[in-house]
Parts: C-alpha cells; sequence; structure tokens
C-alpha cells in the first residue's frame, strides 16, 4: 500500500508575476495528483498539499528549484489528498490577510521589521530566563481565537478573532498596550501568521517581540505535550486537528453540556456554518447541533467546513 503524507510550507519572497507562479504550481499539483491549497502573493506563498509520498517529494523538489523557494522550511506530517476537497491554488493580495497589503516589506530575505526568530529550545530558555529575573515571557496567539480552545500554550493571551483580518483592529483598540514593553512570544499553526503578525506589533510600539520559528508544529516535533504546549493542534483539512503524543490534554468544552471536548462540526444552519466545540455524546444526538449564537438548525449538519489562514 502506497504512503500518503501532507506537507505545509511557505516563503516570503518578491514574487515579479504571482499568476505565472500560480500556474506553475496547479499545473505542477495536477500532474502529480496532488491536492491542497497554495497561495500566492507579490510577498510568497503559502502551500498546504497532500498525496502519495513519491509525488509529494517530487513536488517539493521541483518546487526548491525555483530561487526564490530554495531555502523553504517544508513540515511533513501524516495525511494526503483525501483530507482536502480539491486543488485551490489562488493570487492574493496579501500572503496573509491582515487587511493592510501596503504595510508590510518584503525583500529577499524575507520579512522586513518582523519579530526575532525562536526555535524550541531558545523559546524555553527565554522562559526560564523570564522567570528567574521576573520579567515572565507573555505568549501571544496569532491564530483565529477558535483554533485556540482545543489547543493553546499555557497562560496564552488569546486575541478575540474570528479572521486574520481583525487583529490589526485588536492591536489598535489598546487592549494590549500593557504588552508593549514586555518580552512577546507570538505563534501560530506553522509560522506564517507570525512572521506578519510580529512586523505589524512593532510597528505599534510593541519592543520585545518574538516568533516561534516553524510554529506550533515544530514546537510540537521537537517537545510534544511534555513542553508549553496543551491540547490538539487545529489544522485547515478534513483532519481538523492533529495531536502530537497519546498525552495529549483534552482543553476544549462542549458548547451544550461542558464536557471535555476537541471536535468541532458546523451549525446545523445552512446559513450559519459556525464551528463550533461539541463531545461525542451531544454530536451523536438526535438534536441539531447549532452553534451558542442562537440559530435555528436545519434537519442535519453539513459536512465539516475547510477554514483558511
Amino acid at each position: 500500500m502506497a504512503l500518503h503524507r501532507i506537507v505545509l510550507f511557505y516563503c516570503f519572497t518578491p514574487l515579479p508575476d504571482p499568476e505565472a507562479v500560480r500556474l506553475w504550481q496547479r499545473t505542477l499539483c495536477e500532474g502529480l495528483g496532488l491536492t491542497g491549497r497554495i497561495i500566492v502573493s507579490p510577498d510568497g506563498i503559502n502551500a498546504t498539499v497532500g498525496g502519495e509520498l513519491g509525488a509529494v517529494k517530487r513536488y517539493v523538489r521541483t518546487t526548491k528549484e525555483y530561487p526564490g523557494f530554495r531555502g523553504i522550511d517544508v513540515k511533513w506530517s501524516e495525511g494526503g489528498a483525501e483530507d482536502f476537497p480539491r486543488l485551490s491554488v489562488k493570487v492574493r493580495p496579501e500572503l496573509v490577510t491582515f487587511g493592510a497589503p501596503g504595510e508590510l516589506v518584503v525583500d529577499e530575505g524575507g520579512v522586513v521589521g518582523g519579530g526575532e526568530r525562536l526555535t524550541p529550545r531558545q523559546l524555553h530558555e527565554l522562559v526560564d530566563e523570564g522567570r528567574a529575573s521576573g520579567r515572565e515571557v507573555v505568549f501571544f496567539d496569532g491564530r483565529n481565537a477558535f483554533e485556540a480552545q482545543i489547543g493553546r500554550f499555557k497562560g496564552a493571551v488569546v486575541p478575540d478573532t474570528s479572521t486574520t483580518h481583525d487583529f490589526l483592529a485588536e492591536l489598535d483598540s489598546g487592549k494590549y498596550d500593557a504588552l508593549k514593553d514586555q518580552p512577546v512570544v507570538t505563534y501560530c499553526t506553522g509560522g506564517v501568521r507570525c512572521e506578519v503578525l510580529t512586523a505589524h506589533m512593532r510597528r505599534r510600539g510593541f519592543r520585545e517581540v518574538y516568533q516561534l520559528d516553524g510554529g506550533i508544529v515544530r514546537y510540537g516535533e521537537q517537545f510534544g505535550d511534555a513542553g508549553l504546549w496543551e491540547g490538539s493542534l487545529y489544522v485547515f483539512d478534513r483532519r481538523m486537528r492533529l495531536e502530537f503524543s497519546p498525552e495529549a490534554a483534552t482543553i476544549g468544552s462542549c458548547a451544550r453540556c461542558e464536557s471535555p471536548a476537541s471536535d468541532f462540526h458546523n451549525c446545523a444552519n445552512p446559513a450559519c456554518r459556525e464551528l463550533t466545540l461539541y463531545c461525542a455524546g451531544c454530536a451523536a444526538s438526535r438534536e441539531p447541533l447549532v452553534c451558542p449564537g442562537g440559530c435555528t438548525g436545519a434537519d442535519a449538519p453539513a459536512p465539516a467546513a475547510l477554514r483558511g489562514e
């Protein structure tokens, strides 16, 4: 039986002709039988694709032949083409949609003015130093708030965001001004959102900002559930979540009965489609799974929606 895998990577680099890169990437993936989601912008590429292992290896090898993509950090995980409904390759004004395409500056070295990168081990060192000096590190979640319901770094600040587009309004609201003189470590799934977020934070007066290099994925590979992370990692495909070890904690709560839960389900109302946590018992009940906002549910929920970064 053939092995299948999913790869996740991004690269910030100026792309003079994003449409040409889009066409090349689509043709490459179609020829290899890969599915997934690829975003191309004038600032680079962000991709999650899956398929047969040999085909995925050929895809990575060929993608790295493009001069700007030679140094991409590719993250591998279990899964395959069946975890994505189709192949989507799009050009967008921003690689990560913060809603401020004119603010970001990218050169051949990546994002200009972003936060200092920390490896997982360097992160632990910074946290230990902070505790010893009385200047404790603040974890700042760079993902959409619903993702943090099932997994986050212990004690993290989770901004009130439904989409990445909400972050700048959050930063400009003054809610986090007290953090501007503290060491702040941002984190997200694979690192791409924090590349941009830290640059926006520094422009808004946050003086000591770091980003977890490689994101939660790289941290989980090294420390699993024996470090500062707790819970499950939300992922943007049919898997919906993954755990780093059998010891992963269940930190989410069922929206209906408050039992431990880590599985998201779409609201049964087709006009809503909100992702909500339900435990196995409530998910199996005959009562429609409606979101806490008070939707009047349809007869049955549709398949889980895929929501992007």
